[in-house]
């Protein structure tokens, strides 16, 4: 499978004030403001909470607040929480490396604003000397053209077992694909 450059653009628009007056002069057309008048701020994102439709499952499961393992699913869960942060700041790079080799990375690019809530992790399973682990995501934001979106998906992460001749870094949870609507 071909690597998809993923590049995230976070919108952020500050406030600014204006000048009590501004320099219009007959020269500058109707349809056109002033270089100095902020652009209108988009309304707040408002994603389904966990339990409405679209929302990740509302489980009621308390987090655990100690050390995770690396190797758990908690630790899978981490690696897809800091997928997101990565490419939320525009790391799109950096964030593609926690991706396994010849892995479809997820497509940012179409959107202007991404976000992601991530859910539990799914029970371990192994197979062939790795182990596997589903976490739900839900993503949500902007598209390019300013419009909202929310969808709800599954992150599938893959880790190499502790046999020998693996490596550190085969060792490690890396995304294998995410499936969404």
């Amino acid at each position: 499978m071909k690597k998809i450059a993923a590049a995230v653009s976070l919108s952020l628009v500050a406030g600014c004030s204006q000048p009590a007056s501004q320099n219009v002069t007959a020269n500058t057309p109707v349809d056109e403001a002033p270089a100095n008048v902020a652009a209108p701020q988009e309304a707040p994102l408002n994603p389904p909470a966990p339990g409405e439709p679209g929302g990740l499952p509302d489980d009621r499961t308390p987090i655990s607040e100690g050390p995770i393992d690396p190797k758990s699913g908690q630790g899978a869960a981490q690696v897809v929480q800091s997928y997101f942060a990565l490419a939320e700041s525009g790391r799109a790079a950096e964030a593609n490396k926690l991706w396994s080799d010849g892995a479809e990375t997820l497509d940012l690019g179409q959107y202007k604003e991404v976000h992601a809530n991530i859910g539990a992790p799914g029970g371990m399973e192994g197979a062939a000397g790795s182990s596997y682990v589903d976490v739900p995501v839900q993503l949500y934001g902007r598209k390019l053209d300013g419009k909202e979106f929310n969808a709800r998906g599954t992150m599938t992460l893959r880790r190499v077992n502790d046999v020998p001749g693996s490596t550190d870094e085969q060792r490690k949870w890396h995304i294998t694909k995410i499936e969404l609507p």
